[in-house]
């Protein structure tokens, strides 16, 4: 069964990048009404095109990534000696809580 529900998350994690992460509040400082991680990238690409590419691959690429190969290790399409691969994206997919702290600390200094 946790062969499907990780296969779902192929389907969901796009999804999640357009649903709404805020409202208001804090969103005046972006100029938006609502954000999400595809609205964020947007504006933090007309900004800084370079931090919106670290972002994007660690926010986005990185868990996306770990999910695939999770789900063919799953499937035995891939060797459990993979898993190495797991832990080095697992840490990257992290990365990105750092990257976020660090744009709203840059973008409020």
């Amino acid at each position: 069964m946790h062969h499907w529900i990780n296969l779902s998350l192929l389907i969901l994690f796009p999804l999640s990048w357009f649903a709404p992460l805020m409202r208001a509040g804090l969103l005046p400082l972006f100029n938006l009404k609502e954000i999400s991680v595809m609205t964020g990238l947007q504006s933090l690409w007309g900004t800084d095109i370079f931090l919106a590419i670290v972002v994007a691959v660690f926010a986005l690429l990185a868990p996306y990534l770990k999910t695939i190969t999770l789900a063919l290790i799953h499937w035995r399409l891939l060797s459990p000696r993979a898993g190495p691969v797991l832990a080095i994206l697992g840490k990257l997919a992290m990365a990105d809580i750092f990257l976020i702290a660090l744009y709203i600390t840059i973008a409020k200094g």
